[in-house]
């Protein structure tokens, strides 16, 4: 008996049989795009909405429904005259960006599934894709795009070498395995629930961080205040010179296998080699210094566009080495480690280095803080007890915040399971 091939591993019961292979290009029929500008666009008045590759990449959903994506219009002056009704998108519709910088977005790809009656064109660097409804329902084809054999298809026929690029033309020879449209329908409605609820978890996850971003802007200007628990204001925040709060890490590493630490916007103090996969390019690293848990790090030079005042606390490891060019630091009594790591965060500390930044000899556009100047810098610092009741309150929010991240990321790492089972 001929084993079936093109059966997916997990398939509602009601449903049986091979599916069916066809080419893309006789599935759907590619349109004519636009190739406006940002230039040519606006968010405030017009009648023609445009779709611009770099919100395909960034910011729509892959079910895209008008009523809940902010999508800019088509400037009031530029005469769309020369395009014909068949140009505008349809419900059903595949927006694809023909354009990346990488392996990981060529080829990402939007389905139109709620219009709202509002006409709408697809822009620069896109590729517009209308499909045969009598073969594909309406729903099915984001997932499919999104599926591994169609991902691994589109990543064999990108182009390019700094900037990766597909067409029409190749897009058309891909090879979809599709089902019957009842079955069509089922997977989409199945999937698109597990969507909306990864939405709903990352708007939870955002409202909580825009919460945590707003409390503390009131917490650290002293708009709001802690009590002590006889129900007293703590005493008045204290000029601190960071240098009086904190000793400085001079120590020197002695070995050769430690690991080599790197600062990470959203992940602090990380290693090079389990993040990036990458060894540091230094040959000899004795010479780095050592930090243990919980002492801080900043990196003194750094190039112009990048956050200046990011200094992290290691908490991942119980030990790791960083370069000379950082200043390490470990905190006093005085001054709570976990009062600390969210008063970084803020930002605070920005204000005073750049008062003291100087531009560097060495490169253009390379600036350097001074260890003096550095440890000169003034902090806004309430007493022990008070950073202690900041850091507990600050801190459960971000627990709150991790436990949706965890949520977020086994959901995604189930429906990427999902994809790869339901689909042949």
């Amino acid at each position: 008996m001929e084993k079936k091939t093109n059966v997916p591993k997990l398939r509602f019961p009601e449903f049986e049989g091979e599916w069916v292979e066809k080419k893309l290009g006789t599935i759907y029929n590619f349109k004519t795009t636009n190739s406006f500008t940002r230039d040519n666009l606006n968010y405030e008045e017009g009648v023609v909405k445009n779709i611009h590759y770099g919100d395909i990449h960034k910011k729509f959903k892959s079910h895209f429904d008008i009523t809940k994506e902010l999508v800019p219009f088509v400037n009031k002056e530029i005469s769309l005259n020369k395009l014909s009704a068949e140009n505008y998108c349809k419900e059903g519709d595949i927006i694809i960006a023909d354009a990346s910088e990488d392996y990981v977005d060529i080829g990402k790809s939007i389905e139109i599934v709620n219009l709202n009656n509002e006409k709408i064109i697809a822009g620069l660097h896109t590729l517009h894709a209308s499909p045969d409804l009598q073969m594909l329902a309406i729903g099915f084809g984001a997932h499919v795009m999104k599926s591994e054999n169609i991902r691994l298809q589109i990543k064999t026929v990108a182009q390019g070498t700094k900037v990766l690029s597909i067409t029409s033309d190749r897009l058309s020879n891909i090879i979809l395995i599709i089902p019957t449209l009842p079955e069509q329908t089922k997977i989409a409605s199945f999937l698109t629930a597990v969507d909306d609820k990864l939405t709903q978890l990352k708007k939870k996850k955002s409202l909580l961080e825009e919460y945590k971003k707003g409390v503390m802007q009131k917490i650290f200007s002293q708009e709001l205040r802690f009590k002590d628990d006889n129900g007293e204001y703590f005493p008045e925040w204290e000029e601190k010179r960071l240098g009086d709060i904190t000793e400085r890490i001079v120590s020197k590493n002695k070995e050769n296998n430690l690991n080599v630490l790197t600062i990470s916007a959203q992940n602090g103090l990380i290693s090079q080699l389990e993040f990036f996969n990458k060894s540091v390019s230094a040959k000899d690293v004795t010479g780095y210094y050592l930090l243990n848990k919980d002492d801080f790090a900043y990196n003194k030079s750094y190039s112009n566009g990048y956050p200046m005042g990011a200094i992290k606390r290691l908490t991942r490891y119980e030990k790791g080495i960083v370069s000379t060019l950082y200043i390490c630091f470990r905190n006093k009594p005085e001054f709570d480690n976990s009062f600390a790591e969210q008063y970084f965060e803020t930002g605070l500390q920005n204000s005073e280095l750049e008062k003291v930044a100087q531009e560097g000899a060495r490169n253009h556009g390379l600036l350097n803080i001074g260890v003096s100047d550095f440890f000169n810098i003034e902090l806004s610092i309430p007493s022990l007890p008070e950073q202690t009741k900041i850091a507990n309150f600050l801190s459960a929010i971000d627990e709150k915040i991790n436990h949706f991240s965890k949520q977020i990321e086994r959901m995604e790492e189930w429906e990427k399971g999902l994809l790869q089972q339901m689909f042949c």
